[in-house]
């Protein structure tokens, strides 16, 4: 016989528990979901959740919800019964009372909302993906072909800063002549990649292509300007839009500011308390101010300063603790003992190489996989990379917002990278004549409209420099992932040059050879056991291979 609950189960009426089934997953335990519910109800519930002592699901019943002649009926909240309503009124009552007036900002972190964001450049979208809490899942150019325009040109942006001056139409030639020569290459380069790699009889003809095309793209995307349109899928609370729109907002670029109108309109539709701070004077309007005063006073501030720079390498590890295996160790046993962690850093500094080595292996530990990870104390360690790499790879890194990373204005300055296959292909020529168009076009819209509109016309193959800092923690994550098989050549080349340099340059070698799953070895079709895996995959579950790429 089961042993009863060990948690009280509140009594509900048939009534209540009837309404309850119809906004929570359960009604008699203590772990449950939220449903149905407009975003800013899920909020405000929490938010008095906080200073109650009621539980959720008695406060929606006492203070939330109430019948269709008060309230708003189940249709406004998603559904399709109008038998009763919610309080949306009092929900947004709630978070003007607690929200504005008290300034309590993490009531702005309890409901979520998410946003398409569609037909936006690839400018716009490293704006828009600039904030750590929030998800994102942009467009891939890895997987897709930009060879096809979308409605009367290909799918790039015309930015309003250029619309309608002389340099538009140079701008327009000058974009079609990087997607046609990217259209133009996409078969040569799948011939030279099918001639170099036959397919197996192991795999079927749709592995086989998605892996090709998968190539193509890689090489290919080095074309693609940063004007070149993505979509960008967002799933954020409220306070993290907030934070967006007030940059956006006082962004230089237009398009970037015309956006946060649209995704303001949109948001308030679904929330409106959770961005009701953006356009009030006197909040949202005084931060926007002050974020583009003090960019526009840096600008100036960084143009006074000039200093010359020799060449560097792709990678560059400028800063790390000579101590970090040391700390990490004393990080690893401070759990375990009851030990202050002065006395225990101490006690590294004093301890033999091999009493180090003990306490990180076993720290450490038997990892089966990437996903098996050591503790907070390899965050001990920290490493500051700085990077100049081409825009495609940038994109790809700059996706892990956890670390912290800063990236500089995106320009011609430092040259432009050329894929092998484009050379074996004898297409250098037309990839050098792409190049130089759009950096001579780079040069005159700089002159006329400024260095941060001409960023639209600079194609992905252009290095850009970026710093990148991280603890070892992010580091086995970062470098572990972005080494993989699969992965696209060029960030896997940065990636294992990271944790060469670890190991290397900074010396810490424990936390390097740690680093297991880290892969250096190099692979002619990358993707091909990835399509093979998820092939199997799909014959497992038994799903048809699909008849077309998507």
């Amino acid at each position: 016989m089961d042993s009863p609950s060990a948690y009280f189960t509140e009594p509900f009426t048939s009534d209540e528990t009837e309404i309850l089934r119809r906004f929570f997953t359960n009604t008699t335990e203590p772990v449950f979901a939220l449903i149905n519910l407009p975003e800013v109800v899920k909020g405000a519930l929490f938010a008095r959740y906080s200073r109650s002592p009621k539980s959720v699901r008695r406060l929606f019943l006492d203070e939330f919800y109430e019948a269709p002649d008060v309230g708003v009926s189940l249709i406004a909240a998603g559904l399709s019964d109008d038998s009763a309503g919610v309080r949306l009124r009092r929900a947004e009552e709630l978070y003007e009372r607690v929200f504005t007036q008290y300034g309590d900002d993490s009531v702005a972190q309890l409901g979520g909302i998410h946003l398409a964001c569609e037909q936006a450049s690839n400018v716009l979208t490293k704006v828009l993906e600039w904030g750590r809490v929030a998800s994102y899942l942009e467009q891939s150019t890895r997987y897709m072909l930009y060879d096809r325009p979308l409605g009367g040109r290909y799918r790039y942006a015309l930015p309003a800063e250029i619309g309608g001056t002389p340099l538009a139409a140079d701008y327009a030639a000058t974009m079609d002549t990087l997607f046609g020569t990217y259209a133009a290459l996409t078969g040569r380069l799948t011939a030279y990649y099918g001639d170099l790699y036959p397919r197996s009889s192991e795999d079927s003809d749709f592995v086989y292509r998605s892996t090709i095309r998968a190539r193509v793209c890689d090489d290919l995307r080095g074309l693609l300007p940063a004007a070149t349109l993505s979509n960008v899928g967002i799933y954020a609370s409220g306070q993290a839009y907030e934070m967006l729109l007030l940059r956006m907002r006082g962004h230089r670029l237009t398009e970037v500011r015309r956006y946060a109108d649209l995704m303001l309109v949109e948001l308030e539709k679904v929330a409106p308390a959770f961005l009701r701070r953006v356009t009030v004077p006197d909040r949202g309007g005084a931060w926007t101010s002050y974020l583009a005063a003090t960019a526009a006073a840096m600008e100036e501030r960084a143009a006074a300063e000039s200093t010359p720079v020799p060449d560097r390498p792709e990678v560059t590890l400028v800063e790390w603790d000579p101590e970090a295996e040391a700390k990490v160790a004393a990080a690893a046993l401070y759990r375990y003992t009851d030990l202050p962690d002065d006395v225990l850093l101490d006690w590294a500094r004093r301890a033999g190489d091999a009493q180090i080595d003990e306490v990180m292996r076993t720290y450490v530990g038997e990892r089966g996989n990437r996903r098996h990870k050591p503790g907070r104390a390899l965050e001990r360690a920290g490493y500051r990379f700085d990077i100049l790499c081409d825009y495609g790879i940038f994109r790809d890194l700059q996706r892990h917002r956890m670390l912290t990373i800063e990236w500089q204005r995106l320009g011609t300055s430092h040259g432009y990278l050329t894929p092998t296959a484009i050379t074996d292909i004898s297409a250098g020529p037309d990839w050098d004549d792409a190049m130089a168009g759009a950096a001579a076009l780079y040069e005159r819209v700089a002159a006329a409209v400024g260095r941060e509109v001409a960023q639209y016309v600079v194609p992905l193959a252009f290095r850009v420099r970026f710093f990148m800092q991280l603890n070892a923690r992010e580091a086995f994550h970062l470098l572990e992932l972005r080494t993989g098989e699969g992965g696209h050549p060029g960030y896997r080349r940065v990636c294992q040059e990271m944790h060469r340099q670890i190991r290397d340059v900074a010396g810490h070698r424990r936390i390097a050879d740690a680093m297991r799953f880290v892969d250096h070895e190099d692979y002619g079709l990358g993707r091909l056991g990835t399509e093979r895996r998820a092939a199997a995959r799909r014959a497992t579950a038994g799903v048809t291979e699909p008849e077309e790429i998507v």
